[in-house]
């Protein structure tokens, strides 16, 4: 054994571990995976997932922001209405497509982290800064956090969207869609969308871009949210906007035969008897203890 040889394994006996990111569960999480898919018994629970349209676009005077409220766990729909667009801060608001407990738990990380940032520096929350935590926060996991979302807010340097992947990259863009029905979103955007819209027809333009994908993507469906963020501060969240999918004027239409209800008397009574029972009650003492 020559010398380069026992200093190198004298060295590797207290080496420092290497930094960076760590991937030694990617084999037994593998074998996991594919031990389960073989035994039916034995299958890993699937995480409720959002099949989405979420959309996003500028306007002369802000941003508007657009969801479905369908969230779906494998081919069940789990909620008819959900929420798909979070607060981040009162001037900026966030998409979420994606697994439904990564995007409501990432949103809140970062609303919360920029609250402490404007207690700290007394000034309001600027859109690039939510970009960047959220891109820097879903990096580190390596898209592992199954969050894709629109971010759009109003600051100092005008209406803002932004569009981020799972794994961290971002883009800023006019509109944007994401989600399992974007397809069908993007090409109401392609067509219709011009710059300097008014407030109006951005809005009208996101319903239609939003109703494109209920109709046309099975993981989206139910309702339309739409989240108005101003120039001059204000937000308007219209919580389903759009009610494409009502029941109830379908149900009342519904004539039912009279056959089938069953009024009172209907089932003859031949025999009824009451018994007392508080004759048979004991009342007694509580015992105090000390």
């Amino acid at each position: 054994m020559t010398s380069e040889t026992t200093s190198s394994m004298g060295m590797g006996a207290n080496a420092t571990p290497p930094c960076g990111f760590s991937f030694e569960n990617v084999h037994r999480n593998n074998m996991i995976e594919s031990t389960a898919s073989k035994s039916s018994k034995s299958a890993l629970p699937s995480a409720t997932k959002t099949g989405t349209t979420i959309v996003g676009l500028v306007y002369k005077d802000g941003i508007v922001l657009g969801a479905d409220t369908r969230a779906t766990g494998g081919s069940e729909v789990a909620e008819k209405n959900c929420e798909k667009i979070h607060y981040i801060a009162p001037n900026i608001y966030c998409c979420g497509a994606g697994t439904a407990a990564d995007t409501e738990k990432t949103t809140e990380l970062i609303s919360s982290q920029l609250e402490l940032l404007r207690m700290d520096t007394h000034s309001p929350s600027r859109v690039v800064t939510a970009c960047t935590l959220l891109k820097r926060m879903l990096f580190r996991y390596q898209g592992h956090i199954s969050a894709a979302l629109v971010l759009g807010g109003c600051d100092i340097n005008g209406p803002h969207l932004f569009q981020i992947y799972p794994h961290g990259s971002t883009g800023k863009l006019p509109y944007t869609t994401m989600g399992s029905g974007s397809l069908a979103a993007m090409s109401v955007f392609e067509e219709a969308w011009r710059e300097k819209l008014d407030e109006p027809q951005a809005i009208k333009l996101v319903e239609r871009a939003i109703l494109a994908g209920v109709f046309n993507d099975l993981g989206s469906g139910s309702n339309v949210d739409t989240c108005v963020i101003r120039m001059d501060g204000t937000v308007s969240y219209n919580r389903n906007s759009v009610t494409p999918n009502e029941t109830a004027p379908l149900r009342n239409g519904i004539t039912h035969s009279t056959k089938l209800t069953m009024g009172p008397g209907t089932t003859a009574i031949l025999n009824s008897k009451f018994v007392p029972t508080l004759e048979d009650v004991v009342v007694t003492d509580a015992m105090e203890t000390s």
